[in-house]
């Protein structure tokens, strides 16, 4: 049987107050990608049994957003009015994560996933990267063609040693760039892999894990079939999926 990857949804809700579980066509075709099964988590309340859940899946995927995590979770201030926040799934990642860490299950960690993993794990977040003095502007030109929004944005500078340094065999690598929020303070435990030109975290894992773990707040996902950096990626968490 193909290995089965669960991915977290979004709660979403539409104009008429009708909510769905959502997740991106990207994710579940990058996952299909590899040879794999993708599964959609809903992120009801209260959340799934992560125990139950996890005991049918071979790895995870936690994907972005447009969401932020809740400040609260991590002692943020209050987000500013018109934040979108997402607290059921919140809820459901927050549970997710830390099950799948002990239980050695492999999750690969986007965006808002990345900042998740980040926060389980006690760290915090910046709500506001482009007005931080000496941080670029890591948001996408929303009126822009997609392919522009998920085009080339900056270099990384990568650490030796460490699981993407493996995965991708370079330190050449160019990614996107379509975050508002980046990691403050990096979890304890955490080790950062890879950083953009302006010094902010772009990558992470954590040494001593019982598995694959790699979270990378750039968007893999995109051109997963394509692009040599995402192929690299998607093709290490399937190795681990198979593992």
């Amino acid at each position: 049987m193909p290995a089965l990857v669960g991915i977290v949804c979004d709660l979403e809700r539409a104009a008429d107050g009708m909510q769905s579980h959502c997740a991106g066509e990207e994710y579940v075709s990058a996952i299909q990608g590899i040879g794999a099964l993708p599964l959609l988590i809903p992120v009801t309340v209260p959340p799934l049994q992560a125990a139950g859940l996890l005991a049918r899946l071979d790895g995870l995927l936690f994907t972005g957003a447009p969401s932020n995590v809740s400040p609260q979770l991590y002692g943020g201030p209050a987000p500013r009015p018109g934040t979108k926040l997402d607290e059921a799934r919140d809820d459901t990642s927050l549970a997710l994560l830390p099950a799948a860490m002990e239980l050695g299950l492999p999750p690969l960690c986007i965006c808002r996933g990345f900042q998740e993993l980040n926060v389980v794990l006690g760290g915090t977040l910046d709500q506001h990267v482009h007005e931080t003095p000496g941080r670029l502007d890591h948001r996408e030109k929303p009126d822009a063609p997609l392919a522009v929004q998920y085009g080339p944005a900056h270099t990384l500078a990568i650490a030796g040693g460490g699981v993407l340094a493996g995965l991708l065999g370079t330190a050449d690598v160019t990614v996107n760039s379509l975050h508002h929020q980046g990691i403050a303070r990096l979890a304890p435990g955490l080790l950062a892999e890879a950083h953009a030109p302006d010094g902010l975290v772009e990558a992470v894992s954590l040494p001593g894990a019982r598995g694959f773990l790699l979270g990378v707040q750039w968007h893999p996902e995109w051109a997963a079939a394509r692009d040599p950096v995402s192929r690299a990626i998607f093709q290490g968490f399937r190795e681990a999926l198979e593992g």
